[in-house]
Protein backbone atom coordinates (compact mmCIF):
# COMPACT_ATOMS: atom_id res chain seq x y z
CA UNK A 1 0.00 0.00 0.00
CA UNK A 2 2.76 2.62 0.46
CA UNK A 3 4.28 1.58 -2.34
CA UNK A 4 0.92 2.14 -4.64
CA UNK A 5 1.10 5.65 -2.42
CA UNK A 6 4.56 6.92 -2.94
CA UNK A 7 4.36 5.87 -6.71
CA UNK A 8 0.73 8.28 -6.93
CA UNK A 9 2.84 10.69 -5.12
CA UNK A 10 5.54 10.85 -8.04
CA UNK A 11 3.34 10.55 -10.85
CA UNK A 12 1.38 13.64 -9.50
CA UNK A 13 4.32 15.89 -9.07
CA UNK A 14 5.33 14.55 -12.55
CA UNK A 15 2.21 15.72 -13.87
CA UNK A 16 2.34 18.93 -12.04
CA UNK A 17 5.90 19.79 -12.79
CA UNK A 18 4.79 19.36 -16.48
CA UNK A 19 1.92 22.05 -15.73
CA UNK A 20 4.02 24.16 -14.12
CA UNK A 21 6.41 23.92 -17.41
CA UNK A 22 3.65 24.91 -19.59
CA UNK A 23 2.34 27.30 -18.34
CA UNK A 24 5.57 28.93 -17.78
CA UNK A 25 6.11 28.92 -21.83
CA UNK A 26 2.77 29.89 -22.31
CA UNK A 27 3.35 33.55 -19.83
CA UNK A 28 6.30 33.92 -21.53
CA UNK A 29 5.23 34.05 -25.31
CA UNK A 30 1.60 35.53 -24.54
CA UNK A 31 2.67 37.79 -21.91
CA UNK A 32 6.11 38.61 -22.13
CA UNK A 33 6.79 38.56 -25.71
CA UNK A 34 2.96 39.84 -27.00
CA UNK A 35 2.79 42.34 -24.64
CA UNK A 36 5.92 43.38 -22.02
CA UNK A 37 8.49 42.70 -25.07
CA UNK A 38 6.73 43.97 -27.59
CA UNK A 39 8.62 47.41 -28.05
CA UNK A 40 12.17 45.78 -27.88
CA UNK A 41 10.89 43.07 -30.85
CA UNK A 42 9.09 45.91 -32.96
CA UNK A 43 12.50 46.15 -35.44
CA UNK A 44 12.10 42.36 -36.23
CA UNK A 45 10.08 41.99 -39.26
CA UNK A 46 7.92 38.55 -39.48
CA UNK A 47 5.14 37.97 -42.25
CA UNK A 48 5.02 41.75 -43.33
CA UNK A 49 4.31 43.00 -39.53
CA UNK A 50 7.36 43.75 -36.92
CA UNK A 51 7.38 40.37 -34.53
CA UNK A 52 5.93 41.33 -30.99
CA UNK A 53 2.69 42.21 -32.87
CA UNK A 54 3.05 38.46 -34.71
CA UNK A 55 3.51 36.90 -31.16
CA UNK A 56 0.06 39.04 -30.17
CA UNK A 57 -1.72 38.13 -32.30
CA UNK A 58 -1.03 35.05 -34.21
CA UNK A 59 2.28 33.56 -32.45
CA UNK A 60 1.05 32.57 -28.82
CA UNK A 61 -1.80 31.11 -30.52
CA UNK A 62 0.62 28.76 -32.04
CA UNK A 63 2.82 28.23 -29.36
CA UNK A 64 -0.63 27.05 -27.78
CA UNK A 65 -1.14 24.75 -30.00
CA UNK A 66 2.36 23.46 -30.00
CA UNK A 67 1.60 23.30 -25.99
CA UNK A 68 -1.49 21.06 -26.18
CA UNK A 69 0.13 18.38 -28.49
CA UNK A 70 3.75 18.35 -26.33
CA UNK A 71 1.36 18.08 -22.76
CA UNK A 72 -0.58 15.01 -24.68
CA UNK A 73 2.74 13.63 -25.99
CA UNK A 74 4.54 13.91 -22.82
CA UNK A 75 1.38 12.75 -20.51
CA UNK A 76 1.30 9.78 -22.34
CA UNK A 77 5.00 8.83 -21.54
CA UNK A 78 4.67 9.86 -17.76
CA UNK A 79 1.34 8.06 -17.79
CA UNK A 80 3.38 4.65 -19.44
CA UNK A 81 5.98 4.88 -16.89
CA UNK A 82 3.89 4.96 -13.87
CA UNK A 83 1.45 2.13 -15.32
CA UNK A 84 -1.82 4.33 -15.61
CA UNK A 85 -1.89 4.40 -19.42
CA UNK A 86 -5.62 3.92 -20.79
Amino acid sequence: MAENNENGHAYWKANLNLITICLIIWFIVSFGFGLLLRPALSGISVGGSDLGFWFAQQGSIWVFLGLIFFYAYRMNAIDKKYGVEE
